[in-house]
C-alpha cells in the first residue's frame, strides 16, 4: 500500500564545485576538466527538485561526484561502475579517458571522511528524522542525463532509447503505485518515461538497506534536453515548464 511519507531530497551530482587543494589531482588540463564538469554534472538538479519540493528536507552533495561519488558502494568489490574505473573515487572520467591517479588507500579514505562519510550520515539522521516524526519517509533521488545515447561512453546501458524521464526503482523499496502515480502525471503532460532506463535503482542509507519497508526511494532522472542548451547552460523558459509539470508530480503526492 502506498502511504504518502514526508519527502527527503537526496541530490548527489548536482555540484560542478572541486576544491582548490584537490585540483592538483587531477591529470586533465584546466579546459578538459572544465568540459569534464559540463558532461558530468547533473546541471541545476538542486534548484529544479527544491523548487518541486520546497518543504522537503534537501541532502546536497557540496562538491563535484569527481572529487568521491557518494551515489557509488564505498566498496569497490560491491560497485559495478568500479570495473570502469568509476567506483567511488573515479580514476577515469566519462569519456574513459585517465582522470587521475589511483589514489592510495590514506588519500582514498581521506576523501570517504571528508566528504563522503558526513554526506551519508546527514542522509541517515533526515531519513531517521522522518521515520521519528511520522513513522515513514519517502527519499527522491534527483538526477539528470545526458540525451544522446553514445555521448558518453562509461555508461553501462548504451541504450538507444533516451525517455524524457527515467524512472529508477528499487523493487524492496519503491511500490508500484508510487511509480504508477508519477509516470500518469508525467505521461498525461505529454513527457515519456521509462523504468530503470538508461539508469537504473534507488539510494537507500546502509543503516536501513534491505530492513526497514517505512523507507521508501525512487530514482527521478530528468533528461537534460528539457533544461539544458547545448553549451550546458540553463534555459530559463524551458525549466520553468519543466518545474510547472513536476510541480504536478508534487501535487499529487500531496494529495494522495
Amino acid at each position: 500500500m502506498l502511504i504518502l511519507p514526508s519527502i527527503v531530497l537526496h541530490l548527489p551530482h548536482a555540484s560542478a564545485f572541486i576544491p582548490e587543494d584537490l585540483l592538483q589531482d587531477f591529470l586533465l588540463s584546466d579546459q578538459e576538466l572544465q568540459e569534464e564538469l559540463n558532461r558530468i554534472t547533473d546541471h541545476a538538479t538542486d534548484r529544479i527538485f527544491q523548487q518541486i519540493f520546497p518543504e522537503a528536507k534537501a541532502i546536497v552533495f557540496p562538491v563535484s561526484r569527481l572529487v568521491v561519488d557518494p551515489e557509488r558502494f564505498s566498496d569497490d568489490s560491491q560497485e559495478p561502475m568500479s570495473q570502469v574505473g568509476m567506483g567511488v573515487t573515479y580514476t577515469k572520467g566519462s569519456l574513459l579517458q585517465p582522470l587521475r591517479k589511483v589514489s592510495t588507500h590514506v588519500k582514498r579514505q581521506e576523501l570517504l571522511n571528508r566528504f563522503y562519510n558526513p554526506h551519508h550520515q546527514k542522509l541517515t539522521e533526515a531519513v531517521e528524522e522522518s521515520l521519528s516524526d511520522n513513522n515513514h519517509c519517502l527519499i527522491i533521488d534527483g538526477h539528470s542525463f545526458p540525451a544522446l545515447p553514445l555521448s558518453l561512453p562509461y555508461e553501462l546501458q548504451q541504450t538507444a532509447f533516451r525517455p524524457d524521464f527515467c524512472l529508477g526503482t528499487d523493487d524492496f523499496y519503491t511500490p508500484e503505485e508510487l511509480v504508477a502515480k508519477i509516470e500518469g502525471e508525467l505521461e498525461s503532460c505529454g513527457y515519456s518515461t521509462a523504468r530503470d532506463q538508461p539508469f537504473s535503482g534507488t539510494i537507500v542509507p546502509m543503516k536501513h538497506y534491505r530492513k526497514d519497508h517505512r523507507v521508501q526511494s525512487l530514482m527521478i532522472e530528468i533528461n537534460r534536453w528539457l533544461y539544458l542548451a547545448e553549451d550546458y547552460s540553463v534555459d530559463l523558459e524551458k525549466m520553468r515548464t519543466l518545474i510547472g509539470a513536476l510541480r504536478r508530480v508534487g501535487e499529487a503526492l500531496e494529495s494522495h
